[in-house]
């Protein structure tokens, strides 16, 4: 192959030589001689190639293959039902295991069995937001009622497939070595023990789940009946008896006015000072059941009018929420109020009214309403007792003042885990995660991040835990928000190919030190007893998250993921290898998949979610 040299012409420049081609414009290219020579040189393989050489060999997945994972929850209350039925949907490939100590599900709703047990807020509130009951026979659910709502989810969405009932967990132990997670169970019917591996453990044991009776001296030398509220004997019948009940919490609350109808004499212990409310939004509450109308039950048969009726209802638990900052004006303004009920229902004794306003702000303990209550305290066959407890004996009760009192039963109505130590060991890297939540631990309180998880224990969450709830919404929508949360992790955990997942140091302790600037400015803070802290007045505030629930709801809709620190499957070292695998889906190679879903009637688009929906993909 040759090249002459062709110089440019124009009108005013020398006149082409002879041989040259006036279609080149004077530029010069190469004249081809040979074009079988020319073709074999362009296609030779070039001996080198300055493309890079590749350290990393692709992983043999496609990216829309999420990694099965293996995820126990432990609890099948309310938290872990709602689990059992948002995880298998929002989760793909996840194998779910959800361990219950109880011979069934519901959880405090099927342990109290307690005369006048009931919801104190409307039911209509207190359900799933995916799955109402329109059908409530009482504005304030009695708790068999309840639990029957709950029970029917399980049935509904087919949990029993997942369930494992009458088995207690009794440990977790992290295998560093594995990343996996060996959980100790005990089968209650059989009493086998067995450990079974999982990827991820959510917790879902409640706030108010390891019930457990009062350590006073003396306890096991009382031959009468001893029970705690959440133990009920149904077999007791305690017409004509004399009774004590200790606490005077939601469940103190209710037996107390439900008891002394029935009772020859009660002695009602209440250390603790509490305020009682009529309602929480405006519905009050009555010892005696409120039926919900038939008519109202009919016109809801229409979606939309049970809809506007379900949304007035509920909205009012999403307001209020200065009520629980320091001197601000709803809250003397509360102050005001109960102060009312307690004189107009405490009038027939007078005296009592000094011995039971608290001397704290409203809402440093949770409000209480307690309908019948107050009239209860006021009968003649109710002692109201102040007086520090000294001691059981075989047959009642003796105060630090000496006076003994006779009864014939005892219950105690005195809480359950309100330090929210979870009730079995869960041990990692040397640690047990009980012991350092104690208050004689290294932490000495539920130490987390966005009560979610804590540091130095991976693939370990908590569903309303420590700080699960705002002091506004509703309990069933905190606790889908939460799981809709951990949905996002676990996917974020089988679509990346992660390892282990767990929150930084730094991400729990700005946690915590926004959490105690929060604090400070609430209510909560005052020197008051409460399952907010442990118990404990002036301790660490862990029970309640910081902040309205709205803001919960956004903070979880969105997480931090710089927030985590992570570890991942692929030994390459490369973070995305495994996440990216083979470079496309398996989606897109079946002929018969819808790969344009983006596509749709324009009328049903909402700009707002374009693009948005994580299932909703080519």
């Amino acid at each position: 192959m040759t090249a002459e040299t062709l110089e440019q012409t124009n009108g005013n420049g020398p006149a082409l030589r002879e041989g040259q081609n006036k279609s080149t414009n004077g530029v010069q290219v190469p004249i081809v001689q040979d074009a079988t020579e020319a073709a074999e040189s362009l296609l030779k393989q070039p001996k080198t190639s300055s493309y890079p050489t590749p350290t990393l060999s692709l992983e043999p997945r496609y990216i829309d293959e999420p990694r099965e994972l293996r995820v126990v929850v432990i609890g099948a209350g309310l938290s872990g039902v709602t689990a059992g039925i948002l995880l298998p949907a929002k989760v793909p490939n996840i194998k779910l295991t959800i361990f219950e100590k109880n011979a069934g599900v519901g959880g405090t709703w099927f342990e109290n069995i307690y005369p006048g047990v009931r919801c104190d807020v409307p039911a209509h509130v207190y359900q799933t937001s995916f799955a109402p009951n329109v059908n409530w026979s009482e504005q304030f659910a009695q708790g068999r009622e309840i639990r029957a709502y709950w029970q029917g989810l399980a049935r509904k969405y087919d949990l029993y497939q997942y369930l494992k009932l009458s088995h207690r967990v009794e440990e977790l132990s992290w295998d560093d070595a594995k990343s996996v997670w060996n959980v100790k169970v005990h089968n209650l019917s059989t009493s086998e023990t067995f450990t079974q591996e999982a990827d991820y453990v959510l917790t879902a044991i409640g706030r108010f789940n390891a019930w457990r009776l009062p350590d006073y001296p003396g306890r096991d030398d009382f031959k009468g009946l001893l029970r705690h509220a959440s133990n009920w004997d149904p077999n007791f019948d305690p017409t004509g008896k004399r009774v004590a009940v200790i606490g005077n919490g939601a469940s103190g609350l209710q037996l107390v006015a439900n008891l002394q109808k029935r009772v020859q004499h009660l002695d009602h212990y209440a250390r603790n000072k509490t305020w009682v409310a009529a309602s929480f939004a405006g519905d009050e509450t009555s010892i005696v059941p409120i039926p919900i109308s038939p008519e109202l039950r009919e016109s809801f048969k229409d979606i939309n009018e049970y809809l506007k009726f379900r949304k007035d209802l509920e909205s009012k638990y999403w307001r209020g929420f200065s009520g629980w900052l320091k001197g601000s004006e709803l809250n003397e303004k509360s102050r005001e109020e109960f102060i009312k009920i307690v004189e107009t229902r405490l009038a027939k004794k007078p005296e009592l009214i000094k011995s039971v306003i608290p001397d704290f702000s409203p809402h440093c303990r949770r409000l209480t309403p307690g309908p019948g209550y107050f009239e209860a305290l006021t009968e003649d066959n109710v002692e109201y007792i102040q007086t520090a407890i000294k001691r059981f004996t075989e047959t009642g009760i003796e105060t630090i003042d000496g006076q003994h009192r006779e009864v014939d039963a005892i219950f105690c109505a005195t809480g359950a885990n309100v330090d929210m130590i979870p009730p079995f060991s869960i041990w990692a890297h040397g640690k047990d995660l009980a012991k350092l939540w104690h208050k004689d631990g290294e932490y000495g309180f539920p130490y987390t991040y966005l009560g979610a998880a804590t540091p130095g224990f991976p693939n370990l969450g908590f569903i309303h835990g420590p700080n699960g709830s705002g002091r506004s919404g509703t309990v069933p929508h905190s606790v889908e928000v939460q799981i809709s949360f951990f949905a996002k992790l676990l996917r974020k955990v089988g679509r990346e190919g992660i390892k282990s997942i767990q929150p930084s140091r730094k991400a729990a302790d700005d946690f915590v030190e926004y959490s105690d600037a929060f604090f400070e400015t609430t209510v909560l803070s005052e020197n008051c007893s409460s399952w907010y802290n442990s118990g404990r007045p002036g301790s660490r505030i862990h029970g309640l998250w910081p902040g309205s629930s709205a803001q919960l709801t956004i903070i979880y809709r969105h997480p931090r993921w710089e927030d985590w620190e992570y570890e991942y499957i692929s030994k390459s070292g490369n973070r995305l290898a495994w996440y990216f695998g083979l470079g496309n889906t398996k989606k897109e190679q079946d002929l018969t998949a819808d790969v344009t879903p983006y596509l749709r009637d324009p009328a049903t688009i909402d700009l707002r979610d374009v693009h948005e929906s994580w299932w909703d993909l080519p």
